[in-house]
């Protein structure tokens, strides 16, 4: 489904659902209305039942207590009847009739009987100027607000106990279905769902943008593939479509190259073997160098558009061994390139119940130092710093950094004349210092290694160390 046809759904279920939720929730509140309204009508033509023997209202029926009852209310022992509920919560309130002699007024007692709770006096009486029917209308009121099958005893003045039942009016059977707690959470719900589903759809975008942006990197993939939206489909589609090209356009430029290396193998061959022919010793030197420059310049060319390949599957491997063999292999050839001891990583641990001391402790040296790699382009890599530090700075002294993180190689010459502003513009391809003009060389040795490090998801970069010029290579565990 395509981002459009999805948003023009989202918007329709938002809209769909807060016009349904909300209807429900308005004819929930207007039948809470009615019933209570109902209810407080009701409390009005009982005062006027109970004052004057007028006819009960609908719904509305009442019965004379015994004898033996009469005592027991009389008592105040409303909890003793026979009709009353277990356990009983009793709520006793007393409604002042309003007369022009207030020393003659009556007063309606009642006695509010309650299995679930006990009835705030305060909650239901209404203010002090209100009449009498209007105070039992705010009693019958909030007799409907709680569901508790409550069970009313009056008496007006002097006259007997009656039992009032109007669980037709204000019990539970009577009350509307409140929906709107249901809608509210109905409407939570789809919110809910339309935020996970827009999440979804901007998670698949995110994904994806986080595997493009380790296209270069070990963890990259050579084609891409989404479940998400029509258009994030067509873009993986012609991203595939892009990187077969590439692919194609860089594997038949190093064919190119590779059928250049070889076919100028024979000339280059002939060449020096007519060099040594030459008499003169300086003239066969430049021109022996001449041609050791260009055929080294094919092979870096070469060197460097494998790396764009990335042909190389990575794998597990110790970078500590690899840097050791790398090392002892110019060591063997009697050049000066020497190795920085490593030092051992420590790790604090907490302190425990019986000691208040951390204890330390030292990792193996083979587990701090594996990575996932792969290991001729990663050789190469250092090989050419090694390489640019003993022909501008006469020697190199590499160490070994490592942590749960990244791991850290150091390579760092005597000293040269460039500086780390100067090292980070030749590392662009086929550029070279001001101080190279005696140096073979074709000004792709730095790009090489940016190259492969960016493959390898890490980077390079230039400093000033203890002795001369430092490069820092650092990579992801």
């Amino acid at each position: 489904m395509t981002l459009r046809r999805l948003g023009q759904v989202w918007v329709l279920v938002a809209l769909i659902s807060g016009v349904l939720f909300a209807w429900i929730w308005l004819q929930s509140s207007r039948a809470w209305e009615q019933h209570l309204t109902r209810s407080y009508v009701t409390g009005f033509a009982l005062f006027e039942a109970l004052r004057a023997g007028a006819p009960f209202p609908p719904g509305v029926t009442s019965n004379i207590l015994s004898p033996d009852a009469q005592i027991l209310a009389a008592d105040n022992l409303f909890e003793r009847l026979p009709e009353a509920p277990h356990p009983a919560y009793v709520t006793n309130l007393s409604i002042h009739t309003a007369t022009d002699d207030p020393i003659r007024g009556e007063t309606l007692s009642l006695a509010i009987l309650s299995d679930r709770l006990r009835y705030q006096v305060a909650s239901i009486s209404s203010r002090p100027e209100a009449g009498s029917a209007e105070k039992l209308g705010n009693v019958t009121r909030a007799l409907a607000m709680f569901c508790s099958d409550p069970v009313l005893y009056a008496r007006y003045g002097t006259g007997a106990w009656q039992q009032i039942n109007g669980r037709a009016i204000w019990g539970c059977g009577a009350r509307p279905a409140d929906l709107r707690l249901p809608a509210g959470l109905g409407l939570f719900l789809v919110a809910a769902v339309l935020l996970g589903h827009v999440g979804v759809v901007a998670f698949s975008f995110e994904q994806f943008a986080r595997r493009l942006r380790a296209h270069r990197h070990l963890s990259g993939a050579g084609s891409y593939d989404s479940s998400g939206p029509t258009e994030l489909q067509d873009l993986a589609k012609a991203l595939n479509r892009y990187l077969e090209i590439e692919q194609e356009q860089l594997s038949k430029r190093a064919d190119v190259l590779s059928g250049i290396s070889h076919d100028l193998g024979t000339p280059a061959t002939r060449l020096r073997l007519r060099a040594r022919l030459i008499e003169d010793t300086e003239l066969r030197h430049k021109l022996e160098s001449d041609i050791d420059q260009m055929t080294n310049m094919i092979e870096s060319v070469l060197t460097y558009t494998r790396a764009e390949l990335n042909l190389e599957e990575p794998r597990k491997l110790s970078l500590l061994s690899l840097v050791e063999a790398l090392v002892a292999d110019y060591q063997d050839m009697e050049r000066p390139v020497k190795l920085r001891p490593t030092p051992p990583l420590m790790v604090a641990g907490q302190g425990s119940l019986f000691m208040s001391r951390r204890v330390e402790a030292r990792l193996p040296e083979d587990r701090r130092v594996i990575i996932t790699a792969r290991p001729v382009g990663l050789q190469r890599a250092l090989s050419n710093l090694i390489d640019n530090a003993l022909k501008y700075g006469r020697m190199a002294c590499v160490s070994l950094e490592a942590d749960a993180r990244r791991v850290t190689i150091l390579i760092e010459d005597a000293g040269s004349e460039m500086g780390p502003d100067d090292m980070q513009q030749v590392m662009e391809p086929f550029t070279r210092g001001s101080n190279v003009s005696d140096k073979q060389g074709s000004g792709l040795g730095l790009s090489i290694v940016s190259t492969i490090l960016a493959i390898h998801g890490g980077s390079l970069q230039f400093e000033t160390g203890k002795e001369g010029l430092r490069a820092r290579v650092t990579l992801p565990r």
